[in-house]
């Protein structure tokens, strides 16, 4: 494992960056908000990753990029890169499904502790467990008849695939976002603010076991840990609840908690109530602006954390000097995957088109114009260290 000097995101994708929110970086290309008719789409509400109009919209974005420098080149065919079997493999199954396209798909997770292996799905995923397996992937996808060239879309997810490796450099972006979270919610309760509870509170709803509750959404998770923190219910009482079905869904917890804070009035609700409790001073407020995002269906409807998310993930990218040892930049810093870098660079070369998509929200993605001012920048403008094992050789014999 070597450092291969600095660089950034954008000299894979320039600003062909498309995030939650689904608004491109890239001014030239329309957002979901102006374009949802165009891409047939029954209304402007932002859709997950794993809902078919995800897929549709996300067709249409491919499309649409080939078409501002290629206009009349008609896309063939997908190649996707990412890090997770569930979450990028239906990913990439749908977009597949939804464009008309064949497609491969590559799912890197390094596990040095285990001999190199290939591990084939259905529908032509594969999953490897070196990063590096990424030249013996793009072999066989050229001997399978891809074409790999202009009428070719690769699709590359941003964390934890094309930055912070899986298996190699990941625990530092969950770092960060759980650094933000904290940052959050110690600010806002201030001197009430019990670090141990919430760290023990966020590492036991991050588990699995309580998605169906949180959403597998970190603004939910964050607001849970803000009123746990501020004492109004404990966490043992809301596992139970959670376990035995009494509390089922983040949607059913907020709007307790609306009850809850709404001072003056009956406080009845599924919980025990504290007849007792005293809100922290801006609880109530940040409670109404999550609330009402909540309500209106925006996914992301912790801004504040998120905010916070980007600050503590920015300060990461480039924060050692380049002669540091490789070992504590994957464990300090949030570095490019090389081996991403040189199989991107390698299809960029042969005329594909290369874009990176997203889950992460705007606002954990791109400085608010204050930080701007001071100099910051959108993650994939942000230079840092490519770190891994080069591939150049082997694919140069493609």
């Amino acid at each position: 494992m070597q450092s291969h000097g600095i660089t950034s995101l954008y000299e894979l994708f320039g600003d062909l960056v498309i995030l939650r929110n689904l608004t491109p970086f890239d001014t030239r290309l329309p957002g979901l908000a102006d374009a949802w008719q165009e891409m047939g789409l029954p209304n402007a509400r932002t859709p997950r990753k794993n809902e078919p109009q995800y897929a549709t919209a996300s067709v249409w974005f491919v499309r649409q990029a080939r078409a501002l420098d290629l206009p009349g080149t008609e896309v063939r065919e997908l190649l996707f890169i990412g890090d997770t079997a569930m979450n990028d493999g239906n990913a990439f199954r749908s977009l597949a499904r939804a464009g008309g396209w064949p497609g491969w798909c590559f799912i890197g997770s390094e596990k040095l502790n285990q001999p190199a292996a290939f591990t084939p799905e259905s529908d032509n995923v594969t999953l490897s467990n070196r990063w590096a397996g990424l030249a013996e992937w793009l072999a066989g996808v050229k001997a399978a008849g891809a074409r790999m060239d202009e009428t070719t879309a690769v699709v590359i997810d941003m964390d934890k695939t094309a930055v912070a490796a899986r298996g190699r450099n990941a625990p530092v972006i969950d770092t960060a976002r759980i650094e933000g979270v904290e940052r959050t919610v110690a600010t806002l309760l201030g001197d009430a603010y019990n670090r141990d509870l919430f760290r023990t509170a966020y590492a036991t709803l991050n588990e699995p076991a309580f998605h169906s509750f949180t959403g597998d959404n970190q603004d939910y998770l964050a607001y849970i840990c803000l009123v746990l923190g501020a004492g109004l219910v404990e966490l043992d009482t809301l596992v139970a609840d959670v376990q035995t079905g009494r509390v089922d869904s983040f949607r059913q917890f907020i709007d307790w908690a609306d009850i809850q804070l709404r001072s003056g009035e009956d406080r009845s609700s599924i919980l025990s109530n504290k007849p007792d409790f005293s809100a922290p001073p801006g609880l109530r407020q940040i409670h109404r602006d999550v609330y009402g995002l909540v309500l209106a269906g925006d996914p992301t409807p912790f801004k504040a954390f998120r905010r916070n998310e980007y600050l503590c993930t920015a300060t990461r990218f480039g924060s050692l000097p380049a002669s540091a040892p490789v070992e504590q930049m994957l464990a300090e810093q949030v570095c490019i995957t090389q081996e991403v870098r040189e199989a991107a660079l390698w299809l960029k070369a042969r005329g594909c088109l290369l874009l990176t998509m997203s889950d992460k929200p705007d606002e954990a993605t791109i400085p608010t114009p204050e930080l701007v001012s001071q100099g910051y920048l959108p993650i994939h403008r942000l230079l840092t260290t490519a770190v891994g094992e080069s591939i150049a050789d082997q694919l140069a014999n493609l």
